[in-house]
């Protein structure tokens, strides 16, 4: 929204107007600001994301290990190599 002042002088100067002309900048700063606000949400889902997918893939490779070793008992214990 543009504000705008109009000033006349009069005496003995020369009559002369001057116009004063003000422009608001806040709706770019508003646009501004929600696109910063999106950016951080973004990137907050992105990384919280990450984060479960490598727990998951730690969980996965924990039971593997553990499957792993009591196929590797029972193994043994058929053969009778078990200690």
């Amino acid at each position: 929204m543009a504000d705008e002042r109009v000033t006349e002088t009069y005496g003995n100067q020369q009559p002369h107007t001057t116009v004063i002309e003000r422009r608001s900048g806040g709706g770019g700063m508003a646009i501004a600001i929600v696109l910063l606000v999106a950016v951080l949400i973004g990137g907050f889902y992105l990384f919280s994301r990450g984060g479960a997918e490598n727990r998951r893939d730690a969980a996965v490779t924990s039971a593997a290990q553990s499957v792993g070793d009591t196929a590797k008992k029972a193994g043994d214990a058929i053969s009778g190599d078990g200690k």
